[in-house]
């Protein structure tokens, strides 16, 4: 009989129906509800999308992928699966009281956020540990997987693909913005390795693609009153474009593993590169 192990997969959530959408980000604001102004913006932006995020199917089938790649490698081994959400059901702490309830006492966790941060994949796997801690249940982390070769071949095959688009002459006008999620800026003060992985990320693309410029910015700064790591992609593509004198961008949001609102939703984005006549490449599969 093959050893049983848990497979808990962990991701940020979201609104599955938009009645889901002012209780997910009542439990995002630690319990304040959005404000009627904040609620209309939140339901606005799923609308422009289509009427609510992929993420959830999305995250499913990323889990289901994963489930069915480990019970191919390990042939003494049955992998069972569990998805734990961070801000919205299945929460991380039922899916682990699911294990326990399921008999299983060893498992791997997986963050879907390739880069790691003690503020982000860090608290996910907190949560997962302390409740496990509360069962018996041992546990091995996957802390980041930003450099996996899997990972840089996938967004290397995707800048070249792009890149073909652009004639060739105006490859010197073309620039890389390797961009992921902000975070507060004070994770620098306490050595949080985020920043530099990202910076990595996009040291190793501009290496292995055929992009001859490369910049890093941050997008989706939370509103919370404090310094979040920056530039600010739409900054950061103002500036290029004013004092450099780029023409054709890319973007690789490299922070996210999938389509959702934080990816999907660029209107900004797009209306600042429509004003100014420029191209843009917002490149996701």
């Amino acid at each position: 009989m093959n050893k049983k192990v848990g497979l808990l997969v962990m991701a940020y959530g979201t609104p599955y129906k938009e009645s889901d959408i002012v209780p997910y980000y009542t439990h995002i604001r630690h319990g304040r509800k959005p404000s009627d102004e904040q609620i209309e913006d939140l339901k606005g932006r799923y609308k422009a999308i289509g009427g609510i995020s992929p993420l959830a199917g999305t995250t499913e089938k990323q889990a289901e992928s994963l489930l069915g790649a480990l019970n191919e490698a390990y042939e003494d081994v049955e992998f069972k699966l569990y998805i734990g959400l961070k801000h919205i059901h299945p929460f991380i702490e039922d899916a682990v009281e699911q294990m326990h309830n399921d008999g299983i006492e060893e498992a791997v966790t997986i963050v879907l956020a390739p880069h790691y941060s003690n503020f982000s994949v860090g608290s996910y796997n907190k949560r997962a540990q302390e409740e496990a801690d509360k069962y018996g249940i041992s546990m091995h982390h996957v802390e980041q997987f930003y450099n996996e070769p899997a990972f840089i071949s996938y967004w290397t095959n995707m800048i070249d693909e792009t890149l073909q688009t652009i004639p060739e002459e105006s490859h010197d006008e073309t620039v890389l913005i390797v961009s992921a999620h902000s975070l507060p800026e004070k994770i620098k003060k306490a050595n949080d390795p985020y920043p530099d992985q990202l910076e990595e990320t996009a040291k190793i693309l501009s290496e292995e693609s055929n992009i001859k410029h490369v910049s890093v910015g941050w997008q989706s700064e939370g509103q919370t009153g404090e310094p979040w790591l920056g530039p600010d992609v739409q900054d950061l593509t103002r500036d290029l474009y004013n004092e450099h004198g780029y023409k054709h961008f890319i973007y690789t949001p490299v922070g996210f593993v999938c389509e959702h609102l934080e990816v999907l939703y660029e209107e900004e984005a797009r209306q600042l590169l429509s004003k100014k006549k420029i191209d843009g490449y917002f490149v996701f599969k």
